[in-house]
């Protein structure tokens, strides 16, 4: 018998298993990927007796494999705050699913351990830029603007870490990165003490930043932009976190980040960030593209250059 831990490559993911690796240690296979890799259970083969630990993946495009797996007397624990779809009903599925705008799978298990490692669950809030909720948790926790900021930063650059089309163009794993980080009770202390990790991923986060910020937008409006972003690296891993930053800047509008397949020309990536003050609709948006995700931000795998001008309409049409 095996457990497996499956999670997204985000901040949120990694930070979600942290929390609970530190509350119930034990032995386990490691499934994750990029961001945008989130049909992860289907890569398991799961046999009679195994168990296994499911995060920050929507169950909605995993549930033919979740399935399959209970029906195979597998034992699973299941927590996410992306479209859900059906939530099977089974003995052997534990599910803690909350949809809600303002939280994330970080949160969640926060929630679920009682605030045990709540420092990492802000970790994970500031990557996901729930940052009402993340701010909150730091002034009862009592924690310094210098304090604050800290942990914002490391949210954001892990984060960043998880985007791009494979896993070539990131600094870091997301398996690499999670087994650093859950050796430290509190993010402070990984800060202080895996220096290499952390100066690495907030300089390359800061010289990509540069770079995507400068990009003007090929479409925009009074209510969403649509930035279209070279066949680059950096423009991969940054085409995430460019998106959160826009939509910090510009509260009321909506953003298209779009990113260039490498290995499909005329093809692209799009992350959708809905607006600050209207955080609804992206999922749906995306869906109507093959994509998912969750009402404040999703994405579209891969959508044709010839289909972008109907993607802008039904941009400007989610959030006129």
């Amino acid at each position: 018998m095996a457990h497996y831990d499956i999670f997204n490559g985000d901040a949120d993911g990694i930070c979600a298993l942290i929390q609970l690796r530190l509350a119930e240690p034990r032995s386990s296979v490691l499934i994750t990927g990029v961001k945008r890799d989130i049909k992860l259970l289907s890569k398991v083969a799961f046999a009679e007796g195994d168990t296994a630990t499911v995060l920050d993946i929507s169950m909605e495009k995993n549930q033919e494999a979740l399935r399959h797996a209970l029906r195979d007397g597998v034992k699973v624990f299941y927590a996410d705050h992306h479209r859900a779809g059906d939530i099977p009903e089974h003995k052997g599925l534990d599910a803690h699913i909350n949809t809600a705008s303002n939280t994330c799978t970080g949160l969640i298990v926060d929630y679920y351990l009682g605030g045990r490692y709540r420092e990492w669950a802000i970790v994970a809030a500031f990557g996901d830029n729930m940052l009402a909720a993340a701010n909150e948790y730091c002034q009862q926790l009592g924690l310094s603007p210098e304090q604050t900021a800290l942990l914002s930063r490391l949210g954001v650059v892990m984060n960043y870490n998880g985007y791009g089309n494979t896993e070539a163009d990131l600094y870091y794993t997301p398996a690499a990165l999670y087994q650093v980080a859950v050796c430290y009770e509190s993010p402070f202390e990984f800060i202080a003490k895996e220096t290499e990790v952390f100066n690495t991923l907030t300089t390359g986060y800061d010289d990509d930043m540069a770079k995507g910020i400068t990009i003007k937008p090929d479409q925009e409006s009074e209510t969403a932009a649509m930035i279209a972003l070279p066949d680059e690296r950096w423009a991969r891993r940054v085409s995430g976190v460019l998106g959160n930053e826009l939509a910090n800047r510009h509260p009321d509008r909506a953003h298209a980040i779009l990113t260039a397949l490498p290995d499909k020309q005329g093809h692209y990536q799009i992350s959708i960030r809905a607006p600050k003050n209207n955080p609804a609709g992206a999922d749906s948006l995306a869906m109507q593209f093959g994509g998912g995700g969750r009402k404040g931000a999703a994405g579209i795998n891969d959508i044709a250059e010839k289909d972008l001008p109907v993607f802008w309409q039904a941009l400007e049409c989610t959030y006129a």
